[in-house]
């Protein structure tokens, strides 16, 4: 005993409705991948491009209520903001805070920044630089 085939013959009555959804699903998937593809693209651009300031930490050294901390700036010319620094203890409990405002023509600024600590702190830790 043999069953029927349900299937329609091709050609014969047009395209399914099961193929016009794949059609549409697969046209939607396109258009919201470019546009995911966009909002990626801009967001880096913001971010990378428009960054004018960047910073590190070169070395630092610690007394008993202070951290010495020398800080490596690099920014356009021009440009003024300022860079967060901060020390903690060996428990991890924040013990300074300090921020570090510059300006000027100067596109790369060397500077020994001193936090006072209200216990021996142990670490020296760029938080992030900002323009003004």
């Amino acid at each position: 005993m043999s069953t029927a085939s349900t299937r329609l013959p091709e050609g014969r009555y047009g395209r399914s409705s099961d193929e016009r959804a794949d059609s549409r699903l697969r046209i939607a998937a396109i258009v919201l991948g470019a546009v995911l593809v966009a909002v990626i693209g801009y967001f880096a651009y913001y971010y990378i491009g428009q960054n004018k300031i960047s910073a590190e930490v070169i070395e630092f050294e610690h007394t008993k209520n202070t951290v010495q901390v020398h800080l490596e700036v690099r920014k356009d010319a021009g440009a003024s903001g300022y860079c967060t620094v901060r020390s903690q203890a060996e428990n991890g409990a924040e013990v300074g805070r300090k921020d570090f405002h510059f300006d000027g023509d100067a596109t790369r600024i060397d500077k020994v920044v001193t936090l006072r600590t209200t216990s021996p702190g142990t670490t020296a830790e760029l938080l992030g630089c900002h323009a003004d």
